[in-house]
């Protein structure tokens, strides 16, 4: 019995393909009415939303500041699965490969619009997407019918033919013919088109193989450019990009005492004591950074407080701005990580703000939310205690850059960024512990988030090839608002070594530290560990970055030659 269903690979190939011409022109609209209602960036915000903690941990663990890349590939890699799936499905059983693909669509309208930052329009990409992926699948699902019709018709006259050549042949071999054959036909009398009678070229009536996958090949294609394109035109946006580069920071009030030259020891490979802009590690929930325009930003500090205070951006550079050095760091960073990075940051105390506001004795946290809805606890105290806990224009010495939090971000020193680091912050609420949560918090992180005393091995690598002879041992270490007074090494199981510490910025930073080693041939292991101004010294316990922060000690290994 001839099986009556399209060839299931050609199926497959339709499903993907109307799915990368939908997606496709779903980006493209996304670029042009608004970046963050992207169906690939709404999906896979809601994902990063309902992620269990061990999967953000792993994410973070495995590709670091490329986690967002990994978590679009992989969405990419799903949908491509599943489309390909739902061209069979509609082969198979019509029309449920067509619910299946209306259904991404209707996946990603809901989840562009329960954003916080969704517009009016975020709905029009995805339902778009949808819309044109069911409709191009039930197109080419039509052609694909057509061409199987025709196989099965094909099939079916050659099987007749072929019994009727047997049936005479049969007779042919019984009987005496009566009349003669008739003539072979000439080349022009035949359907050959060729001389010796050979097949001419396949009809194309929309039931050739050939066409079907022009047409396939085609739609995938226009999604693929279209899906560039909103990339390009994304990118290209330059209305808040041109109002950055124009901007001038007012010139700070007060100003960070000038970075000695003894703070950076400059040995190659160890870190730099101010980490360029562009170096700077970024982790946050957007996949699509947030496109803000100062002239529409403002900062609302409600709750637990005796005066509501809106702030605008005209209103926050008209304030008496200052200078401070404050590294920053990530809770995901393991022991030996480098999720964790030091700027020169102009901006204006909050404490001033929440002063303005008049917070009410029970308060003892607040609440910060950027403009896509993220959300960090900051205990009360960090943000009054005179440390310089500042909303922050500006990073060493220019606008902040789009990925790092422009026009507005937190920065406070002690803290991790998870509960203190809010980019593109547009609202403070003054409220309590016991009455809010945050994003991470609400994930099994713990609510404070001091940061922990840690070092690190700069120079050598971890497995790294050394001639023997002098070989400089070299590092950072850090305890943001509390400093580190000394660093200590230990080769093998040797003693502990006091390394030389280069003169530190301030307590709210990392300090450099090295160490000059007469290396001896063979495999050899190195450690490291800090002791804060206050005398604690770096725990050797190993903890996981989960939920407060890595410890341990920093080691690595070194061969030498």
């Amino acid at each position: 019995m001839v099986d009556s269903h399209p060839s299931y690979p050609l199926a497959a190939g339709a499903g993907v393909a109307s799915v990368v011409l939908g997606a496709g022109i779903g980006e493209l609209v996304a670029a042009v009415i608004d970046p963050t209602s992207s169906p690939f960036a709404a999906i896979g915000s809601a994902l990063i939303d309902f992620a269990p903690p061990w999967a953000k941990d792993a994410a973070i663990s495995l590709f670091g500041t490329n986690d967002k890349t990994a978590l679009l590939t992989g969405i990419a890699i799903v949908m491509l699965g599943l489309a390909a799936l739902a061209g069979v499905l509609e082969a198979r059983f019509p029309p449920w490969g067509r619910v299946v693909v209306f259904a991404f669509g209707l996946a990603g309208v809901v989840a562009a619009l329960t954003r916080a930052d969704a517009g009016l329009l975020a709905w029009l990409p995805s339902a778009l997407a949808g819309v044109i992926a069911g409709w191009v699948l039930g197109l080419l699902m039509i052609r694909l019918r057509r061409i199987r019709v025709a196989d099965t018709a094909t099939r079916s006259s050659s099987e007749r033919s072929e019994a009727n050549r047997t049936v005479a042949a049969t007779v042919g071999a019984t009987a005496i013919p009566t009349t003669p054959p008739p003539p072979a036909p000439r080349p022009e009398e035949g359907t050959g088109g060729a001389e010796g009678g050979s097949p001419g070229p396949e009809p194309d009536d929309g039931t050739s193989r050939r066409t079907f996958l022009i047409w396939t090949g085609g739609a995938a294609a226009i999604g693929i450019l279209a899906a560039v394109g909103g990339t390009l035109l994304r990118g290209g946006s330059r209305s808040v990009a041109a109002v950055r580069n124009a901007l001038k920071l007012p010139a700070p009030a007060k100003t960070a005492a000038p970075i000695p030259a003894s703070a950076d020891f400059r040995i190659p490979g160890l870190t730099p004591v101010i980490t360029p802009n562009a170096d700077f590690y970024r982790i946050d929930t957007a996949l699509i950074v947030p496109q803000v325009d100062p002239a529409n930003w403002k900062l609302r500090i409600h709750g637990l407080v005796d005066n509501e205070v809106t702030l605008t951006w005209d209103e926050l550079l008209a304030l008496p701005l200052q200078e401070s050095a404050t590294t920053l760091t990530c809770v995901s960073n393991d022991v030996g990580g480098n999720l964790i990075s030091n700027a020169v940051w102009l901006g204006y105390p909050i404490r001033e703000l929440l002063s303005r506001a008049g917070v009410k004795s029970s308060a003892d946290m607040v609440l910060s939310t950027s403009i896509d809805g993220f959300t960090a606890s900051t205990p009360l105290e960090a943000l009054t205690d005179g440390r310089d806990a500042i909303l922050a224009v500006g990073m060493n010495g220019e606008p902040l850059p789009a990925e790092h939090g422009f026009p507005v971000r937190m920065v406070v020193p002690g803290l991790y960024g998870y509960v203190s680091a809010t980019k593109w912050v547009t609202d403070l609420e003054v409220t309590r512990f016991a009455d809010a949560s945050a994003y991470w918090t609400q994930r099994g992180w713990s609510e404070r988030g001091p940061i922990k005393l840690e070092s690190r091995i700069d120079v050598p690598r971890d497995g790294a090839s050394v001639n023997a002879g002098n070989v400089m041992l070299a590092g950072v270490a850090w305890q943001q608002h509390v400093g580190v007074s000394g660093v200590e090494v230990q080769i093998d199981n040797g003693p502990w070594q006091k390394a030389e510490l280069a003169t530190a910025i301030s307590d709210d930073t990392w300090v450099q530290w090295r160490l000059p080693w007469t290396a001896t041939s063979g495999s050899h292991t190195v450690r490291c560990r800090a002791t804060s101004a206050t005398g604690e010294q770096q725990t050797s316990t190993q903890a996981p970055p989960a939920p407060d922060g890595a410890s341990g000690w920093h080691q690595i290994a070194v061969s030498v030659s």
